[in-house]
């Protein structure tokens, strides 16, 4: 076996004990874009991370706690760069630029695009999922929105959170189209939104 410890206890919260759940993340993306959720089981996670399968229950109480794992962590690599270079944009048209420049790049490669299809799919179907998945776009819709105020304070509070509603939409609407069509352009999409939140 591996550096387990003997009883199958160690804190998920010691150092060795986070890499141990990174690594468990990382072989579940793997399994993700190679095979759909469903190739994500317990003994396909342990034997390739050469442990017992019932440490799954101990690092994510469960199958379906490392299925949410690797679900965030899809995310994180996928989408939130794109949120992260929206946010640090100085104005509108660095926004846009920052968006022509990452969009393509969410499902960019059969991997990210094999990832971002699961996503989207396993957020429809699966309750626990969409409520992970809604959060999530609560968030960055909070975020959006707090960013508005800065840049924008004359704006009305209910213009700032249409406007961060309209940019995540945007986002989710990009990548579902960039998933079913990759060769489609971004720019046309980019440039009407940018000239529609300009509008006074």
């Amino acid at each position: 076996m591996t550096d387990e410890d003997p009883a199958g206890v160690r804190s998920a919260s010691t150092p060795r004990g986070r890499a141990r759940r990174d690594q468990l993340v990382r072989i579940g993306l793997d399994l993700l874009a190679e095979g759909g959720w469903s190739a994500i089981t317990a003994r396909a996670v342990a034997d390739r991370a050469r442990i017992r399968p019932g440490l799954l229950h101990h690092y994510f109480n469960g199958l379906p706690g490392l299925h949410v794992a690797v679900a965030q962590r899809a995310s994180e690599m996928i989408v939130d760069p794109v949120v992260g270079a929206l946010l640090a944009a100085p104005d509108t048209p660095a926004a846009v630029q920052a968006l022509r420049a990452l969009v393509p790049e969410m499902v960019a490669g059969e991997r990210n695009l094999r990832l971002a299809a699961e996503l989207l799919v396993r957020a429809l179907r699966d309750p626990r999922m969409g409520a992970e998945r809604r959060d999530w776009t609560r968030a960055v819709r909070g975020r959006v929105a707090t960013r508005l105020e800065e840049l924008c304070p004359d704006w009305p509070p209910e213009r700032r959170e249409g406007t961060a509603m309209l940019v995540t939409a945007l986002l989710d609407g990009l990548m579902l189209q960039l998933i079913l069509d990759p060769g489609v352009p971004a720019d046309p999409a980019l440039s009407a939104t940018a000239a529609l939140v300009g509008k006074p």
